[in-house]
């Protein structure tokens, strides 16, 4: 038996691949509008935190900025107003004491003269006669000058050579008196360190001797009524004697008058 030959079946393609799954189409609405959703969303937050934030932030600084200013300009005019008043009375007080308060007298020597001049070496004694004009000026507007227990001594350096007493006077608001004083000295004992000073003083080309004048007293303003010590000191008030020997009797005041004299009081 003849064996045909089985023909083969023809081969069957492969099977197609399922279709992707495609969603439907409202799905794909959905979505769209979810992500939208998100979109405002995160822009509603966004715009409310800034906003928030942002004026958060403004009030905070206005607030800081205004009051440190505000306080700044409240200190900076409070210490001006109170300045005005605390300078005005001050103003007030100079203009008052200038007016109506008190000063010391001004003492001058106007003129000097010695006459009389002995001086004996060996023997240490002096005799002279002294005659000053002692120019008083009070410098106060308003208040009055008394002066009593006047004493006025002439030195040579810290010696004194011869002191006199001054009678009590006063002195209108802006008076001057001139006080005429003479101090004599009579056969006086010096001792040997004022002897040799004087000689050396007149020995010189002018025959210059520096005296020292002091004036002592107690004065009262009639604005007060308590009694205070005053101490008047013209120091190196020049004689001259001329010829610049030892034989000279008669002097006079060398400089520019009136030589100015120094006044301390406990009253001013």
């Amino acid at each position: 038996m003849s064996s045909s030959a089985v023909k083969p079946l023809p081969s069957s393609p492969p099977p197609a691949p399922p279709p992707a799954y495609a969603p439907p189409s409202c799905y794909e609405t959905f979505e769209n509008r979810l992500s939208t959703f998100e979109s405002r969303l995160c822009t509603f937050f966004e715009n409310r935190l800034s906003t928030f934030f942002e004026s958060r932030l403004c009030t905070f600084f206005e607030n800081r900025l205004s009051t440190f200013f505000e306080s700044r300009l409240c200190t900076f005019f409070e210490s001006r107003l109170v300045l005005i008043p605390v300078g005005g009375f001050v103003l007030l007080g100079l203009l008052f004491a200038a007016i109506f308060g008190v000063r010391d007298p001004e003492f001058a020597v106007s003129s000097a003269c010695v006459t009389g001049f002995n001086l004996s070496a060996q023997q240490q004694q002096l005799s002279a006669s002294f005659d000053l004009n002692l120019t008083v000026h009070s410098p106060n507007r308003w208040s009055r000058i008394f002066y009593e227990h006047g004493i006025t001594s002439m030195l040579y350096a810290s010696y004194i050579l011869s002191e006199k007493t001054l009678a009590p006077f006063d002195q209108g608001a802006g008076e001057t008196t001139v006080i005429r004083v003479r101090l004599a000295v009579l056969g006086k004992y010096i001792n040997s360190d004022v002897v040799r000073g004087i000689e050396s003083d007149r020995g010189r080309g002018d025959g210059a001797v520096g005296f020292n004048v002091r004036v002592f007293s107690v004065i009262r303003f009639q604005s007060g009524t308590r009694w205070s010590p005053m101490s008047v000191n013209c120091n190196d008030v020049l004689i001259g004697f001329g010829n610049g020997t030892n034989e000279a009797t008669t002097g006079y005041l060398l400089g520019s008058a009136p030589k100015k004299c120094v006044v301390t009081s406990n009253y001013v």
